[in-house]
């Protein structure tokens, strides 16, 4: 049985510090599926050669995991829990914020001497409230660490978390969360699957594609399924970049606000003021 195409969400420019992102979720239409509660995309970004440093000031966390999928270029990652590095393009980081942390990104030293073009997605993954103050953690995994969904020439679709058919990805999560990432080049045509139940997501970044032979949508558009089905057909008109998402739901109250998700207000009163008195640490850059 197809899953019904629920919602069809554009994303809105929305700034976040130097950066101009487009915001698919939350929508006005459409507010989150937790787990999932954010869904931002930095379209391609060109850098000409010896561009100025930029970055995303160093910002708190607490309560949920910032996930980012790199399309193009790439970026640095640095908090206050000692992890920093670089992400590529292919690649996926899923950092845990926990109890909280300070982190801040940004294109690299590296791409803005030489120029390119940067891409990115990032979302929010909420985490049931016995977890969210646990000790922050960091992930990262290289395209070959993640399988192929389909053996199919031109479909580079990879698994970074959860189960699909007989497949694992190589990110652990705390809840089952199916994420899957990549392009499809040229004309293909495709069935994604997914658990009745599910909440079920899938952006385009950019290209068209129909889908369940119904709708046709183009990029910078977040499609929102019902949890009745198992079932996505795509056909691919164009070369595409997707972002395709299954989840458990996480049945509690959320309280989201600035850059924390928790389950009730006085839980980010709290975080707050948390990071007024500087318990989040301190970051240079």
């Amino acid at each position: 049985m197809q899953k019904k195409i629920d919602h069809l969400l554009e994303g809105r420019k929305k700034s976040i510090g130097e950066e101009t992102i487009l915001q698919s979720l939350p929508h006005k239409d459409f507010r989150f599926a937790s787990p999932f509660i954010v869904l931002h995309h930095l379209p391609p970004h060109l850098y000409p050669a010896g561009s100025p440093p930029e970055r995303i000031h160093p910002h708190p966390h607490r309560g949920f995991a910032p996930v980012t999928f790199m399309f193009q270029g790439e970026g640095y990652h640095n908090d206050t829990n000692g992890y920093n590095g670089v992400l590529k393009s292919g690649e996926v980081q899923w950092m845990f914020a926990g109890k909280g942390l300070l982190h801040s990104e940004g294109p690299t030293k590296k791409l803005l001497e030489k120029g390119g073009n940067y891409e990115f997605v990032q979302l929010w993954v909420n985490v049931p409230a016995k977890y969210k103050m646990e000790s922050p953690y960091y992930q990262q995994a290289k395209k070959d660490d993640m399988p192929l969904l389909f053996q199919e020439e031109g479909i580079d679709l990879r698994l970074a978390s959860g189960s699909y058919d007989h497949l694992n990805g190589p990110i652990r999560t705390f809840t089952p969360v199916m994420s899957a990432f990549g392009t499809v080049k040229g004309e293909k045509s495709f069935q994604l699957k997914a658990i009745e139940g599910y909440w079920t997501l899938l952006y385009v970044l950019d290209g068209t594609i129909v889908v369940n032979n119904e709708m046709e949508v183009s990029g910078h558009h977040l499609l929102v399924f019902s949890k009745e089905g198992t079932e996505i057909q795509i056909q691919t008109r164009t070369d595409a970049k997707l972002l395709y998402l299954s989840a458990e739901p996480i049945e509690e109250p959320v309280a989201a606000k600035g850059n924390f998700v928790m389950n009730t207000q006085e839980e980010i009163e709290q975080a707050e003021k948390d990071f007024a008195e500087r318990k989040f640490g301190t970051l240079d850059f």
